[in-house]
């Protein structure tokens, strides 16, 4: 990323405005008019907050372009409206107008990892070591999503005791913070790496049992 450590400090810049005004103009004159305050206030600040906890999570995976993939889209905006980056050993953290995400597990799931998952939420073992993992993140307040199916799928029956778990198609958590003062300080980095390490157990769950 070519970011020294130590160099995040929070969003300061105007960059809500930054995406407002992007999501009321989604054009290529808007985006290159404030190219600059992109770079400065929403993407070097993301580069830095990575930089930071890249000795505890890992590198990053990928940090998002602006530019979204059209071509096989009914939606022709070229820019998106949100800036966002996963790391090797921490999970998804994103930024928007309206504030910060960090999240992780699995969300794009191939047809061997559904099998595994639905094979392992079956199991007694793995599938109560997974009720009692989703049950903490939730007393922490995170959302724990991609229960997508409305019958449990066969050959498990519809009264299995985990059928919330085994209707799922992907297996993430997450919690956004709306915008506030926080958000230029500091204390945006320490949200992300609690969160993670919150995920830390869901993380090596789906290691074990999915991947």
């Amino acid at each position: 990323m070519g970011v020294a450590a130590g160099g995040f400090s929070g969003w300061k810049g105007d960059f809500t405005g930054f995406f407002l005004g992007l999501r009321a103009n989604n054009n290529k004159p808007y985006f290159e008019t404030h190219r600059k305050q992109y770079e400065l206030e929403v993407k070097a600040p993301m580069l830095a907050l990575l930089a930071d906890l890249e000795e505890e999570f890992g590198p990053p995976h990928r940090v998002s372009r602006p530019n979204r993939d059209i071509r096989f889209s009914a939606d022709k905006s070229p820019y998106k409206l949100n800036i966002y980056a996963d790391v090797e050993r921490g999970g998804y953290v994103a930024l928007d107008a309206e504030g910060l995400v960090a999240a992780g597990g699995r969300y794009m799931v191939e047809d061997a990892q559904l099998k595994k998952l639905r094979a392992s939420v079956a199991n007694d073992r793995s599938g109560k070591e997974l009720v009692a993992i989703v049950e903490d993140l939730r007393k922490k307040g995170y959302d724990v999503s991609g229960q997508e199916l409305k019958r449990v799928p066969p050959p498990y029956p519809q009264d299995h005791p985990r059928g919330d778990l085994l209707r799922h198609k992907r297996l993430i958590y997450s919690k956004r913070w709306p915008v506030g003062p926080w958000i230029a300080t500091a204390k945006a980095k320490e949200r992300v790496a609690a969160a993670w390490r919150d995920g830390a157990a869901l993380e090596a769950w789906c290691s074990r049992y999915m991947d």
